[in-house]
């Protein structure tokens, strides 16, 4: 009967020890950052010649496919929705952007881009358009100004997409003409939140009513005009799924919140993001997120939000229960914490998303480049956000539950170049990593899609 009971017993302990070890695979292995290691992407040609830098834009949809949008900065040529799909490996061009929104004979200003993600609802593909042709006025770029027989731009849709029917349709124009910047859907409840460009205006549509909800600017003049009263605008709206109130910030480091049916936008009161790891900022001052988060995502298991902060590139978590922000780690690459510097992109990078296994971040960041000792910088216009110098993309783990850092070492294409001006992510259930960045290709640079082999498989 004892030999009965000490066999149970070590069953019993074995069975444990198999499961802990199955969930802590990633900790056991213990991968070490290795910053000065290479990381070969696979570069794909999407066919679209004019194509311009994207952020978000890009998403794996449960049928397998990744959907991504290629801008555009023409006024009379619209950005180009695609499918990737990794099992053949096949590119599917799906629209046109302008078309899709039923502006195809209109001569107005092209729905030239799309700044948001994907969001699946009942079958079908939620995104959201902006323009891409502007006028630079006093060194901000401003809506552009139609030329010849073109009129101005309509404003920013919502679309909605069928994939087995391969057909989309505006469902809704943005308030006073102007491009939709951010972009967040609540998959419970089928609203959606959202931020017009440049004022800021903050509005929710409810796909079931078919209801638009105009908050107007949230935050002063917002990026319309310079001067004192420019405030930069948020770029990541996320929704607690638990109770449908939405949480985004402002450019002084306010949380704010719109709770589920609510008709006010309230400030979050226990916590804000003015923090001195953050850095210190002139919030009127062009070519940062100043306080703003970055991007920020929901953690379930914990019940908070992850975050980055754009400049500082800082991890931390927001628990809306306690209304707490708490700081984690600087998740930059191991150059960037070298240098003790900002991140390359003067806005930071939106590359930053939960991985399948519901525990790992990922988070593409440029990190700064040295050549014989002296740190290489750039000239273009921070005000009107850019990077600062020849960025070194890096790829960048961390796990939750144990609190990992990895920096799995620089991103590049197969004969050399670096992918430039990487701005979205997007990680499917094998593991291999998508985005979109600059490609220089038959004398001429446009951004394209491409994909980094899952980190964790040696």
């Amino acid at each position: 009967m004892k030999r009965i009971q000490i066999t149970s017993a070590i069953i019993f302990l074995l069975i444990v020890t198999s499961c802990s070890r199955n969930v802590n695979t990633k900790a056991e292995k213990k991968i070490e950052s290795t910053p000065d290691a290479k990381i070969t992407a696979t570069v794909y040609n999407s066919g679209f010649e004019k194509s311009h830098d994207t952020y978000n834009g890009l998403s794996c949809a449960s049928d397998g496919k990744i959907y991504y949008i290629l801008c555009s900065e023409e006024i009379d040529l619209a950005g180009q929705m695609y499918s990737f799909d990794p099992r053949n490996e096949s590119i599917e061009h799906i629209a046109d952007l302008t078309e899709i929104c039923g502006e195809k004979d209109m001569k107005v200003v092209a729905q030239g881009k799309s700044h948001g993600k994907f969001y699946e609802y009942g079958g079908r593909l939620y995104f959201s358009t902006h323009l891409g042709y502007y006028s630079i006025i006093n060194g901000m770029e401003m809506p552009g100004i139609p030329k010849g027989d073109y009129k101005k731009y309509r404003g920013g849709h919502l679309v909605s997409y069928d994939p087995k029917t391969k057909k989309g349709e505006s469902i809704c124009l943005a308030p006073n003409g102007e491009g939709i910047l951010t972009t967040t859907m609540d998959t419970q409840r089928g609203i959606i939140y959202a931020i017009t460009w440049p004022t800021g205006v903050f509005f929710r549509y409810d796909t079931g009513k078919k209801e638009l909800k105009d908050f107007g600017p949230y935050s002063g003049k917002a990026e319309s005009e310079g001067g004192d009263s420019y405030r930069v605008i948020c770029r990541s709206i996320a929704v607690n799924p638990d109770d449908g109130t939405a949480y985004f910030t402002n450019a002084e480091g306010d949380i704010l919140k719109l709770k589920l049916g609510a008709d006010v936008i309230e400030k979050v009161t226990g916590d804000n993001l003015r923090k001195d790891y953050f850095g210190k900022y002139e919030v009127s001052t062009p070519g940062s997120m100043a306080y703003n988060w970055r991007q920020v995502f929901w953690y379930a298991p914990e019940k908070k939000f992850y975050g980055v902060h754009g400049n500082s590139g800082y991890l931390f978590t927001f628990d809306p229960a306690t209304e707490r922000v708490e700081l984690l780690e600087r998740l930059t690459s191991v150059p960037s914490k070298r240098s003790g510097m900002y991140d390359q992109f003067s806005f930071g990078y939106l590359g930053f998303d939960l991985g399948p296994d519901g525990r790992t971040i990922y988070y593409l960041t440029g990190g700064p480049i040295y050549i014989n000792g002296k740190r290489v910088t750039g000239e273009e216009a921070i005000a009107r956000g850019a990077a600062r110098g020849l960025e070194d993309l890096h790829l960048i783990t961390y796990d939750i539950p144990t609190g990992h850092y990895i920096d799995h070492g620089a991103v590049f294409y197969p004969d050399g170049q670096r992918p430039l001006y990487v701005n979205s992510i997007a990680i499917c259930k094998d593991g291999t990593i998508y985005s979109m960045g600059r490609v220089e290709r038959d004398g001429k640079v446009v951004t394209d899609l491409f994909s980094i082999p899952d980190p964790f498989k040696k």
